[in-house]
């Protein structure tokens, strides 16, 4: 069958929405037809060139949708499920998955812009197309592997839930999975786009008492503010890490980086105070380094860590995730700036470039 599609096939060059042939799902597999898909800058990374893929691609890895159809021995979703797709397939058998770690997966061997099999779905004039994260849900249609999609509760709206998939677990995930927040601690968060609102609401989830956002950008700090920041700080005038300091007398329990920048990284960690734990969630350039004072960590007993996905277990947390907003304790559609049609995918990415945005998604028909 045929699905229109957003392909990149060099880059700093727009995306192009074409046709291209699909297949049929095979053992394990599912064809899910999207409802919704997250402009989120991990692809405008490979848009740019900074982080290096095989071309010609599909991107998108954020989005919701209804299953369609169901390969052999698929047990966890049937068709008309809605589902949330998890760009961090997992394989089931490998010592994170059993431990509880799925999305550092490395149980299977096979390139994860191909299928778990190694080979495509999406064709071009016979020619195969290389799927994102091996999900692809740029895409009218997308067949993923049975891992990759989660099934949700069906009054949550498909228009909302694509953003569940990524940002929001993300951000609220890099707080309680990750850095593991107590109630009352300080928070520093630098970046306020889609994953530093999220990490701000997080925080506020766990209880946190100064929620300190940091960005260049008014109206980032604006959304910060409705998101539930305590104090906010202009980075473009003055000291930040000295506001930071005073406000916190002497630092933050936890700092959390949300933009992916060498200087902002050594920002965060400069902002936690002794014993402090510093997140780092943005995701940089693949050639980006960042230089950190090496004596500065025994002497302070800081921690600096990473988080991906937000620690996701995403057949627990993407429901759990669904769950609070449906009860009206997790903020979705405060993220949504702007809608697009599916169409004008190269008009929102050109918004986001610009930081006029929190999050902008796409609707497919």
């Amino acid at each position: 069958m045929k699905t229109t599609a957003a392909v990149l096939y060099e880059v700093n060059k727009p995306l192009v929405v074409e046709q291209l042939d699909i297949d049929e799902p095979r053992s394990g597999e599912v064809r899910v037809k999207i409802a919704s898909a997250g402009v989120c800058h991990s692809d405008f990374h490979c848009m740019k060139g900074e982080w290096t893929v095989p071309l010609p691609m599909v991107l998108g890895h954020e989005a919701a949708g209804v299953v369609e159809s169901i390969g052999a021995g698929v047990t966890n979703v049937v068709p008309g499920d809605h589902v949330i797709l998890n760009f961090r397939p997992n394989c089931g058998w490998c010592r994170f998955c059993t431990v509880g770690r799925p999305v550092l997966c490395n149980g299977a061997d096979t390139d994860r812009w191909m299928m778990f099999d190694g080979t495509a779905r999406l064709h071009k004039n016979g020619k195969d197309v290389f799927h994102f994260a091996r999900t692809a849900s740029f895409s009218e249609y997308a067949v993923v592997a049975h891992s990759g999609v989660v099934k949700v509760r069906k009054d949550m709206p498909l228009d909302k839930a694509c953003l569940i998939g990524c940002s929001v677990m993300t951000g609220v995930g890099a707080v309680t999975n990750t850095a593991k927040v107590n109630p009352g601690d300080s928070v520093v968060v630098i970046g306020c786009g889609g994953i530093g609102l999220n990490v701000i609401q997080g925080a506020v989830l766990a209880g946190a008492g100064k929620i300190i956002a940091v960005d260049l950008l008014e109206n980032k700090l604006g959304y910060a503010l409705q998101f539930g920041a305590t104090h906010v700080i202009n980075g473009s005038n003055g000291d930040a890490i000295e506001e930071i300091h005073d406000l916190t007398d002497g630092g933050a329990d936890h700092a959390f980086e949300a933009i992916g920048n060498p200087k902002t990284i050594l920002q965060a960690y400069q902002a936690t105070c002794l014993g402090g734990v510093t997140t780092i969630v943005g995701m940089a350039a693949e050639t980006d380094e960042v230089a950190i004072n090496c004596l500065s960590l025994p002497r302070t007993e800081k921690t600096i860590q990473g988080s991906w996905y937000g620690g996701a277990r995403p057949s627990v947390d993407l429901p759990k995730m669904v769950d609070l907003y449906m009860e009206g304790k997790l903020k979705v559609d405060e993220l949504i700036s702007r809608t697009y049609p599916f169409e004008e995918i190269n008009e929102a990415y050109a918004t986001l470039a610009a930081g006029e945005v929190a999050r902008s998604i796409l609707l497919f028909d």
